[in-house]
C-alpha cells in the first residue's frame, strides 16, 4: 500500500510538471510582432536599449534570500523537535547548514554582497 502511495505522489508530480512545461507552448502566442518583441522592465517603456551585458548582481542577491527563506522554514521545524532528534538531527542540522553555507560562500566569492 506504501508503494502505490508514493507512486500515485509520483505520477500526480509529473503530470504537474508536465502540465507547467507543456501549457505555455500551447497558450503562447504565435504571431510575434516587432512591439511584443521590444524588451520592457516593470510594464514601463525602456528610457535606452542596453549596450552591454545584463548586470547579474539582483539576481544573486534574489538567490540570497531565496536561499534564506530556505533556512528559515526548514529550520523551524527541526527547532520544534530538537530534543526527540537527539544528536543524530543535530548533526543532520549542521550538514544542512553547511551545503547552505556553501551558496553563501559562493555569492560572497562572485561579489553578490558588495553594493558599490
Amino acid at each position: 500500500m506504501e508503494y502505490v502511495t508514493i507512486l500515485l505522489v509520483f505520477g500526480i508530480a509529473l503530470l504537474v510538471g508536465g502540465a507547467m512545461m507543456g501549457l505555455p507552448t500551447l497558450l503562447a502566442p504565435r504571431r510575434v510582432t516587432a512591439v511584443k518583441a521590444e524588451p520592457f522592465e516593470c510594464g514601463k517603456d525602456p528610457l535606452a536599449l542596453p549596450e552591454g551585458r545584463f548586470a547579474i548582481k539582483f539576481s544573486t542577491v534574489a538567490i540570497f534570500f531565496i536561499i534564506f527563506d530556505i533556512e528559515v522554514v526548514l529550520i523551524f521545524p527541526w527547532a520544534v523537535q530538537v530534543r526527540p532528534l537527539g544528536w543524530p538531527g543535530y548533526l543532520a542540522m549542521l550538514v544542512f547548514l553547511g551545503i547552505l553555507m556553501l551558496g553563501f560562500l559562493y555569492m560572497w566569492k562572485k561579489g553578490g554582497l558588495e553594493w558599490d
